[in-house]
């Protein structure tokens, strides 16, 4: 536990998406007040020296659930207070609730919950991941609740922004065509493109009418060909964001690095873990009537598509940085700086001000982090 006025030197520190190895910083009744250079430390005694990397919590904006609980099937504000717990506990501090595609009152009640929710600790916003999505590359989603986009997801979306609680909402480009892209815009929602058949041509006049993310990159979606670049074409080609799902089962390690590399993964690409109910709870779950099981560490329903995945954040930049080879500053930039733009965030990568609770330490390759100003075991990876 950190108490009173403590220097700490840690072997790195992750900040304003640069990783340091130069950086002291003094805390104060447990909230870090300064960054300076270590060189001018040398006559203070109150100075501990830290074995690790000091970085904010990881940020995440595809979360359908954790700790046994599914947000399309509790919409409350117990549900997102249950699930940022259990996300918590694997060095994610910040979620944006997922609801997948479901009936207008499902939907209705997510976003209320996430309205009166509003200023929860860990809560950044709101995923709309469907229902104005492709029904041929729907995944998991049920085909009986996906609609056109109408006034009702747009009714919510103008309550969410009335408060300026970010929204993200997945569409795909030839459900949702370029005028409505526009408007959803307007509103101030981030539109990212995803679960969709389209054209490169498609996709690109969705980009073009304001979209700036795509949705776990690769994963139901047109894929690229030599002819027919696809939607995956359209994102490696263009400067919008786009989240990957990086488990070693919705994409293979060397298409991820094949992306990265052409994308630049340091300033557009951004990690999500779609995590379900299993993250930090059974490895069991019921979506639309179907059981989910955790087979071989991932998920599958009765049709044999993959029905979210199992896996932290935390695990992700591990995977991206002993995997697929990504410097450590890029694949923290991955989990924390780049996904905070995507969403407008501002602050948490900055430090100052951030409590040491809120702060973790890893270690120096990243194989394990705790809560720095929390005693107890190290959360898992």
């Amino acid at each position: 536990m950190i108490k009173g006025n403590e220097w700490l030197v840690p072997d790195g520190v992750f900040v304003k998406g640069e990783l340091r190895a130069d950086c002291a910083l003094l805390f104060e009744d447990g909230f870090l007040k300064e960054i300076r250079p270590k060189s001018t430390l040398a006559e203070r005694s109150n100075v501990t020296s830290l074995n690790g990397i000091v970085t904010p919590g990881l940020i995440d904006l595809q979360v359908n659930g954790g700790g046994g609980t599914l947000f399309n099937a509790d919409p409350t504000p117990d549900g997102i207070a249950s699930i940022i717990e259990a996300h918590r506990k694997f060095g994610t501090s910040q979620i944006l609730p997922t609801v997948i595609s479901d009936t207008e009152e499902v939907l209705e009640r997510a976003c209320q919950a996430v309205i009166e929710s509003w200023g929860m600790p860990g809560l950044a916003g709101i995923h709309i991941e469907g229902p104005h999505i492709s029904e041929g590359k729907r995944g998991t989603h049920a085909a009986q609740v996906l609609r056109p986009l109408g006034d009702h997801t747009l009714g919510l979306i103008r309550k969410l922004r009335a408060l300026s609680i970010p929204t993200l909402i997945t569409v795909a480009p030839e459900i949702v065509p370029p005028n409505q892209i526009a408007q959803l815009v307007m509103l101030g929602a981030v539109v990212s493109l995803g679960h969709s058949d389209a054209s490169y041509e498609q996709a690109s006049a969705a980009l073009a009418a304001g979209a700036t993310s795509f949705t776990h990159l690769f994963n139901a979606m047109s894929q690229m060909t030599s002819r027919a670049p696809g939607m995956v074409g359209a994102a490696l080609e263009s400067a919008a964001f786009a989240g990957v799902i990086c488990d070693g089962h919705h994409v293979s390690d060397a298409a991820l690095s094949v992306a990265m590399s052409a994308t630049g993964a340091r300033d557009r690409m951004y990690l999500v873990s779609d995590a379900m109910p299993t993250v930090g709870g059974p490895d069991v779950f019921t979506i639309y009537g179907m059981e989910i099981h955790v087979r071989e560490g991932k998920l599958v329903n009765s049709e044999g598509n993959l029905a979210g995945a199992h896996v932290t954040m935390a695990e992700s930049i591990v995977r991206a940085v002993q995997k697929l080879g990504i410097p450590i500053a890029d694949a923290l930039q991955m989990g924390i700086s780049t996904p905070a733009k995507v969403i407008g965030l501002n602050g948490p990568e900055n430090l100052l001000g951030c409590a040491a609770t809120d702060l973790l330490l890893w270690s120096d390759r990243l194989e394990n982090c705790r809560w720095l100003g929390v005693q107890g075991e190290k959360l898992g990876v």
